[in-house]
């Protein structure tokens, strides 16, 4: 969305408390000053969006995850245990972006630990270079671009993206990642529950993701 500059006479009172509000919610001024007008004039702006989608996925996302809060209003982050021999957590990062991308991207999840351990960090690259395969497999051809990850040890970053399916709406858009992510991480937590036998957890992961694609909750 353009944005330009603009001259307005402002009370120093005003200003002040706009000032201390602005840092109690961790925005500018500029923010929120746009925000306040915006909601008088009934103007959906994208940072409003953006809390609309984020406000959606908090109550969507049961016990089983931690919600944190973050220093940009355009990213949320969400913690969930892994039962694993070093008690790692996993971390989900979502950051949406203002604007849509060429290719209709709207954001990005990253998913990723904090581990030193080398097994570890290979269970994880095992777990996901499946799920890329098979998700490129069966999903490319509903988005424009394909399904498209950044990989790193540690640490996977993929784009989102609607595919028609699902209506562009805050509660529509926090619903499907809210869904995502809820798949992802029960996925995720059957894998390394039985990662001693490498076999059947691909098997088992591979079908658990293959039954959230028929069941269409994959839709970002």
């Amino acid at each position: 969305m353009k944005k330009s500059v603009y001259s307005i006479v402002l009370s120093d009172n005003v200003v002040k408390a706009i000032d201390d509000m602005a840092y109690r919610m961790g925005t500018s001024r500029s923010n929120l000053i746009n925000q306040i007008l915006a909601q008088q004039v009934s103007y959906k702006t994208p940072e409003s969006e953006i809390k609309d989608i984020f406000d959606c996925m908090k109550s969507i996302m049961d016990a089983n995850f931690q919600i944190q809060s973050q220093s940009s209003d355009a990213m949320l982050s969400i913690r969930s245990p892994l039962r694993y021999k070093y008690r790692p957590t996993i971390r989900y990062r979502v950051e949406l972006l203002k604007e849509v991308g060429e290719n209709g991207e709207f954001g990005f999840l990253t998913v990723s630990f904090r581990t030193q351990s080398k097994e570890l960090i290979d269970a994880f690259r095992g777990f996901f270079f499946v799920w890329c395969q098979v998700e490129k497999q069966y999903l490319d051809k509903d988005f424009k671009g394909g399904v498209e990850y950044i990989c790193s040890d540690g640490k996977v970053i993929r784009k989102l993206k609607l595919n028609g399916r699902t209506a562009n709406n805050p509660d529509s858009v926090g619903k499907a990642i809210s869904d995502y992510i809820n798949l992802l991480d029960s996925t995720m937590k059957a894998y390394f529950a039985i990662i001693d036998d490498p076999f059947t957890s691909t098997v088992k992961m591979e079908k658990m993701l293959l039954d959230g694609i028929d069941e269409n909750i994959i839709n970002i």
